[in-house]
């Protein structure tokens, strides 16, 4: 079994529970420790696009979404336990469905954007770490 950071594995639980925000602090607790690992930013800018999107914040949404789709590709198809394959399709799916002529929506209005796919994230044996 590989042995992660702390952080990393409750990064995945946070995820699939859809807390984004802390998301973002999991993984930027472990990136500062190592700011070469573009891998980590990759998940961690997706999941903060995600937050932007759901609070309406879609230009940041695009952006950030935009940002881990070029942060997980070198990285690809698999790292750290994480199928990026997955991952990246996910990415794709995201910015095919984020509106491109909208850039703010106040809060109240955001469920008038269309839905992001649900999607969960596993942490695999057998797969690359560093």
């Amino acid at each position: 079994m590989n042995d992660y950071p702390e952080e990393y594995y409750q990064f995945f639980v946070h995820f699939n529970e859809g807390d984004y925000y802390t998301c973002h602090d999991l993984l930027e607790e472990i990136w500062m420790t190592d700011k070469s690992n573009l891998f980590l930013k990759g998940l961690l800018q997706m999941s903060v696009a995600i937050y932007h999107y759901e609070y309406g914040n879609v230009s940041g949404a695009r952006l950030m979404m935009n940002a881990g789709k070029k942060y997980i590709q070198r990285y690809r198809p698999a790292f750290w336990g994480v199928d990026l394959e997955r991952v990246h399709s996910f990415i794709e799916n995201c910015l095919s469905i984020i509106p491109h002529d909208i850039e703010q929506l106040p809060y109240d209005c955001v469920n008038e954007l269309p839905q992001l796919p649900s999607f969960y994230l596993n942490l695999e044996e057998n797969n690359e770490k560093p």
